[in-house]
């Protein structure tokens, strides 16, 4: 049997932040975007939530869509995707914008029968910030 990996990880995420709490949501997908993320051609690398009309958005995530047309190819969709959850974690995410923080997507989970999407907030690292980052992963590689 193939095994299947977990999903869609934004390492970035995690190198640019500090992260504070997790958040499982859902997304609202076309069914073409579903099949690119159950393919594992999205890429969350410069995406961020975004808060319009009360409502939470993944903005500049990356699903390269297949074409039905025959010799097209491949296309890039960059939409705004609604990002579905409770009406108190919307409002709490919300909340702890206003106080400073990001909303950043972390990974996109594709193996369940939905596709999740976990979001974390995070204030954003300074320079010196991700050269103690850097100095401690180095520290951890060379004693293991």
């Amino acid at each position: 049997m193939k095994k299947r990996a977990p999903g869609i990880v934004n390492r970035r995420a995690s190198f640019d932040y500090e992260l504070g709490e997790d958040l499982i949501v859902g997304l609202e997908l076309t069914g073409a975007e579903t099949k690119a993320a159950r393919l594992q051609h999205v890429q969350l690398k410069g995406s961020y939530v975004a808060v319009k009309r009360g409502q939470l958005w993944l903005v500049n995530a990356s699903f390269s869509l297949k074409s039905n047309d025959k010799g097209s190819g491949n296309t890039v969709d960059t939409r705004d995707r609604r990002i579905l959850a409770h009406r108190k974690q919307i409002d709490k995410f919300i909340e702890r914008k206003k106080q400073g923080w990001s909303i950043v997507p972390r990974k996109l989970l594709t193996n369940g029968r939905y596709i999740k999407l976990v979001i974390a907030e995070g204030k954003g690292k300074k320079l010196y910030d991700k050269r103690q980052t850097i100095k401690q992963r180095d520290i951890k590689r060379k004693g293991d």
